[in-house]
């Protein structure tokens, strides 16, 4: 791993009119190549053989690694060059490779400054004669990790049947990726209507994601004024707690309510009426 910010010498790399990678002859293989076209039989990967690349540095820095391109075929090769998930600069978008040779390609990634810390993944890929092959790139951004999750917009949907939900959206607010998890709670007048304890939900934020969501409630009360809390939290981050109000006037329950009135009226009138 190697990180510059901008050095002299990459630069003269990447500005360079002519291809600057290095060629390397390498000895032909042991046994005879299969029937197929030479452009087939050609290797990539990171310098000095390794499967992937890894860079580490802090956000606004420019990394930089070598990438080996192998022509094991009797005819030269010509391999084009790209990067994915990050800002990847080559010396040569296009090399070719002479036959039984290794081409060594410098490139540069550069770490924006709004890269937050952690892993990151990318990868570097050459494509040649039909064919795509892939290095993993992996990055890490050093600096101090920040984990904050917070609920936000929290009502409560009334289906037009008796169900109800709970709509919320998470929104991580740090720079690490969380895995929420959540638990849910509803007191009306009389008592608790509806407790789930903390469950992990099925999803990831990566930093700045928001999602929205909704928790069903498909027995909420048919007459009563609730008051929902929800608490989310995740590994790293602090708990964040929403809170709503709502109240649930369904016929059904209208009509109970009117029913218990009537006959508490009715009672109290016969009371009356004995007493006179």
């Amino acid at each position: 791993m190697r990180a510059a910010t901008a050095g002299a010498a990459l630069l003269t790399a990447l500005l360079a009119p002519a291809p600057a990678w290095a060629a390397t002859p390498v000895a032909p293989p042991e046994v005879a190549a299969p029937a197929s076209p030479a452009a087939a039989r050609w290797s990539v990967a990171a310098a000095a053989g390794r499967p992937y690349v890894y860079l580490e540095g802090a956000a606004g820095s420019v990394l930089q690694d070598t990438l080996s391109v192998t022509n094991t075929g009797a005819e030269p090769l010509t391999v084009r060059l790209s990067g994915q998930g990050a800002s990847v600069a080559f010396a040569a978008r296009a090399v070719t490779v002479p036959a039984r040779t290794r081409a060594d390609v410098p490139f540069a990634v550069t770490v924006t400054a709004d890269t937050p810390p952690g892993e990151h993944r990318g990868a570097v890929r050459a494509s040649a004669g039909g064919r795509e092959a892939v290095v993993p790139l992996h990055l890490r951004v050093s600096g101090p990790r920040l984990g904050a999750l917070t609920v936000e917009d929290v009502h409560v949907d009334r289906s037009d049947g008796s169900g109800a939900g709970v709509r919320y959206t998470l929104v991580n607010r740090g720079n690490t990726v969380l895995a929420p998890r959540l638990a849910v709670r509803a007191e009306g007048l009389l008592g608790i209507v509806l407790d789930r304890p903390e469950r992990a939900l099925a999803l990831v934020l990566r930093p700045g994601e928001r999602v929205t969501r909704t928790e069903p409630w498909p027995d909420p009360p048919a007459l009563d004024s609730v008051t929902v809390r929800l608490t989310a939290g995740a590994p790293g981050a602090a708990p964040a707690t929403a809170r709503t109000d709502a109240a649930f006037a369904s016929p059904t329950g209208l009509g109970a309510a009117a029913a218990v009135l009537l006959a508490a009226a009715g009672a109290a009138t016969y009371a009356i009426r004995r007493k006179r």
